[in-house]
């Protein structure tokens, strides 16, 4: 075996079956005659990947918990906004709006230090410390005396409250071989697709009803609790961390300085120090960005999709208090369209990711390919541009409330069979990396997530419901035959332009 850190690497091609599955890993094992820690055996409980269903559901269910309060917070505020505005004198809706997206800006930072941290460092120490981050920062937005100083506490927020939305594909590579992380995936996304969408119906009753300073008490509570109970229960997965741990432990219990983890002498070099590790961790996911084409296209098209769903929401709000005369806690409820989308969408590609990758191994005599993961997205991207004009011209002409939150829906299904497939995608071609390679989709997202809505007020009242909407949806139409292009060089482009992640 000659790259220990890729754990999905093919032991031989079975012949083509119906079920024909990846080939499974061969993971790398001691060798005390050589000096060389790895794992005990092929079944070594120790191994996250041979961990128990239940554990490795635990732990799923744990990372996943924390990364639906995590997107919550992103958009529980904006339905309370105006409130905050009316306490502190502003009215500048252009500014309002930059006190909700902010939050978004510190996903684009985030991701770039705390997923090669925990490639460094190990998941369990890095999610702790960032989960908490995120926690403290809610008292700082309760007690906010202004604008200037809610804004700052909602970035830094924001920074640790990426934590849990970078390191989840890192901890799905962890722990599940290939045939079973479109599932696993499909779990772990729901937070950061659903939790922007529920954000806005608790916190409009929530502002109304107790103000606006009580979403960042509830947001507190939420994520203390959730964060205890990680504490509690959470386990590292990183096999290079836990392999290191075990070299040390060695070494030490049978006297030797001659040992070293397998995936130090994967690369053919010493050991790296701290100072070197942390180097080259924090270049990775911008060598990703820069050096591969195929992530570079990937985390654009997604980008994109990100940024017209946040300019979506800039006007679901108004449209439904000042258009149908619903009170601030009703309108969030308007989003319900879309959520329901995004719930339809996600158990489609829980049902039939792994499937598909499955038949397609198959046929293509037991040897995986990444690109396995990405037909589906033809489909889904024709579902993204019907919601605009369904919804922005059902709403302009006042028709009955439910037409506009039916026409949000295709848009929720459309996004979610996108954003699975190269979330999983990223994870397949970089398992060693899986956290970088997800940072560098995060922060490109994130940062137009931030600043593209702050031109959606404008924009709207410049072009009105219809034409604005219609022009959102002209982009989504110009954007469907992307996932064609990726499916037909996506594997070209990736093996034309491999990244060397440990120069």
């Amino acid at each position: 075996m000659t790259d220990f850190e890729d754990q999905d690497t093919e032991k031989g091609s079975p012949p083509p079956t119906a079920t024909a599955t990846p080939a499974k890993a061969l993971f790398p094992e001691t060798d005390l005659s050589r000096g060389i820690v790895g794992w005990d055996s092929q079944d070594d409980p120790a191994n996250p990947q041979n961990f128990a269903d239940s554990k490795k559901l635990t732990l799923l269910v744990l990372i996943s918990s924390i990364t639906f309060i995590s997107p919550l917070a992103s958009s529980m505020f904006s339905p309370a906004v105006g409130y905050m505005g009316e306490e502190f004198g502003v009215f500048n809706e252009t500014l309002l709006s930059f006190s909700v997206t902010i939050y978004l800006l510190g996903y684009t930072f985030g991701p770039l230090f705390l997923a090669p941290l925990s490639e460094i460092y190990g998941r369990r120490i890095i999610l702790s410390c960032a989960n908490w981050f995120f926690v403290a920062w809610q008292i700082g937005c309760a007690l906010a005396p202004n604008i200037t100083a809610l804004v700052i506490f909602r970035f830094f927020a924001g920074i640790g409250g990426v934590g849990s939305i970078t390191l989840g594909a890192g901890v799905i590579a962890d722990l599940f071989p290939i045939e079973k992380r479109g599932m696993a995936t499909s779990i772990w996304a729901l937070g950061p697709l659903i939790g922007p969408v529920v954000g806005p119906i608790c916190g409009g009753f929530v502002g109304e009803e107790i103000g606006w300073r009580w979403v960042f008490w509830i947001l507190l509570i939420a994520g203390a609790t959730i964060s205890i109970g990680i504490e509690i229960l959470n386990r590292e997965t990183y096999a290079p961390v836990l392999i290191r741990w075990k070299t040390a432990q060695l070494s030490k219990s049978l006297n030797r300085n001659d040992l070293r983890s397998v995936f130090d002498l994967s690369t053919g070099t010493t050991p790296p120090t701290v100072t070197q590790a942390l180097k080259k961790g924090l270049k990775r996911p911008l060598l990703l960005l820069i050096r591969s084409p195929i992530v570079l296209l990937l985390s654009t098209y997604m980008s994109v999709i990100y940024g017209l769903l946040y300019l979506f929401f800039t006007t679901i709000t108004s449209v439904f208090e000042e258009t149908y005369g619903f009170s601030t806690g009703l309108s969030g409820l308007a989003y319900l369209g879309i959520g329901i989308g995004f719930m339809t969408g996600l158990l489609c590609i829980a049902l039939t990711s792994d499937k598909i990758v499955l038949k397609l191994t198959a046929r293509n005599a037991g040897v995986f390919e990444p690109e396995m993961r990405l037909p589906t997205m033809i489909f889904f991207s024709c579902l993204l541009p019907v919601s605009f004009f369904w919804y922005g011209w059902s709403a302009k002409y006042h028709v009955q409330w439910i037409v506009p939150i039916i026409g949000m829906a295709p848009f929720g299904i459309g996004m979610m069979g996108v954003y699975m497939p190269i979330q999983t995608y990223v994870i397949d071609c970089y398992p060693a990396y899986a956290a970088s390679a997800n940072a560098a989709l995060t922060a490109e997202r994130s940062l137009v997530g931030a600043l593209l809505p702050l031109a959606g007020p404008k924009m709207f009242d410049s072009l009105g419901l219809g034409w604005g909407n219609s022009l959102l949806g002209f982009i989504a139409l110009a954007f469907v035959p992307v996932p064609i292009l990726f499916n037909k060089y996506g594997r070209r482009i990736r093996e034309r332009y491999p990244v060397e992640l440990e120069k």
